[in-house]
């Protein structure tokens, strides 16, 4: 039964994901049909055509494989410019425009997308990550509101007792570990920290931060215990190896104390929503950009048979199953189990998003710096008093487009592969 609903669990999630693609392409739509562009086709999936319908001048439909989808703009391309002599990019260029071309009549003249005003282009490219990104934070609003995040306070749940090594695989204290700064100044579970070497605390990542700058120098605490309010021992803090906060996979040199706090269930509203959404924002953008590496280690370990990193990238497959996992988790009460799924859906929309909206074709980031740079092209002209220059020829970008929309293919197929075989396992 637990194998029926973690698959049951899994393929929801999956579905679930595939309507936020739906919505993503709907972003494009919609702003393309508002301002006019002919769009021929919106699509779910790739490959072989299981389903369409035409309205208009636009065909709908779904394909065979469920791992995207696409709207068809006309006109992505300016037309080719006569010349005296091209080159193997003009070339390449002018096929790739030919194909778009030969459907283009009269009747779409002012409809072409590349024709509409840079900032009409820019719009809709930003409809689609702009969805993902209002679905994330309605999905992350919806979590706070109803059933809330788990904060860490002041108040310690849990004192280390001695420093071990980060690279050691035993991680119990053994004879010879050096007792922990926290253990030598008499730091009880139950304690709540006030002040850390004067300073007067108000959260717990204020408390971590002034842990991790103290680095191996005096420290002094105060606590409330029992009711009052009591200075500790001074101790030094020990520089150690820890996480970084915006790459869990890197290792960094910091202040160690060795205490850890208790979390409480904290309710939020649209203010605790956008922080916890730019922290995760600016996480995620560290990891975009080691991706092409974090894929590169998951098709060695692949590979050579070794262990997969935990903290490695997920497919959606990988990140279905991980749900469906969630789901069944019978230790983790039903609430908590039914908001880290959610968190999870929010996360991928997160991460598509950003993805998204990184400057390279083909994707929706990379037709945003064309537009953009085909605006900044039109703007000196004009201060500089000198004729409209032609569109940017963005089709000359097609080697980019192949060598990005390459890596993805292939990077997507190296993670489904990953996990499939080696999947990572929350439990």
């Amino acid at each position: 039964m637990t194998t029926v609903a973690v698959v049951a669990l899994a393929v929801l999630f999956f579905a679930l994901i595939m309507a936020s693609i739906a919505l993503h392409e709907i972003g494009h739509l919609l702003p393309a049909k508002l301002f006019g562009v002919k769009v021929t086709q919106y699509f779910v999936g790739f490959g072989r055509t299981l389903w369409s319908r035409r309205r208009g001048e636009t065909e709908y439909g779904i394909k065979a494989i469920p791992l995207g989808g696409y709207v068809r703009l006309v006109g992505m391309y300016p037309p080719e410019r006569p010349a005296e002599e091209k080159g193997w990019l003009t070339r390449l260029a002018d096929d790739a425009r030919s194909a778009e071309y030969e459907e283009i009549s009269a009747a779409d003249d002012g409809h072409l997308l590349y024709q509409k005003p840079v900032w009409q282009r820019i719009v809709v490219m930003l409809g689609g990550p702009t969805m993902n990104l209002v679905l994330a934070f309605v999905i992350f609003l919806g979590i706070n509101a109803l059933h809330g995040t788990y904060q860490p306070t002041l108040e310690v749940a849990r004192v280390s007792d001695c420093i071990v090594e980060a690279d050691r695989a035993d991680q119990e204290c053994r004879e010879g570990d050096p007792a922990t700064p926290a253990t030598q100044a008499g730091l009880e579970v139950g304690d709540r920290i006030v002040e850390f070497n004067g300073v007067a605390l108000s959260d717990w990542d204020q408390m971590s931060e002034l842990i991790r700058e103290n680095r191996d120098q005096a420290a002094t605490l105060v606590v409330e215990r029992d009711g009052a309010v009591t200075a500790l021992p001074e101790v030094r803090t020990v520089i150690t190896g820890v996480p970084d906060r915006l790459d869990p996979t890197a290792t960094v040199e910091a202040g160690f104390l060795g205490v850890s706090p208790r979390h409480e269930l904290t309710r939020g509203g649209i203010v605790a929503t956008a922080e916890q959404m730019w922290e995760m924002t600016r996480m995620s953008a560290v990891a975009l950009v080691s991706f092409p590496v974090r894929i590169y280690n998951v098709a060695v370990d692949l590979v050579t048979g070794q262990p997969r990193d935990p903290n490695s990238p997920l497919s959606i497959v990988g990140a279905s199953r991980v749900a469906g996992e969630i789901g069944v988790a019978e230790d983790i009460p039903v609430p908590d189990r039914v908001a880290s799924w959610f968190s999870l859906l929010g996360s991928v929309n997160l991460f598509v998003a950003l993805l998204n909206l990184v400057p390279l074709p083909p994707l929706d980031g990379g037709h945003i710096a064309g537009a953009l740079y085909d605006g900044l092209r039109r703007a000196l002209a004009t201060l500089l008093r000198r004729p409209t220059p032609h569109p940017a020829d963005t089709a000359k970008l097609l080697p980019v487009v192949y060598l990005v929309g390459g890596f993805l293919l292939v990077g997507g197929v190296v993670l489904i592969i990953a996990d499939v075989i080696t999947p990572i396992s929350l439990f």
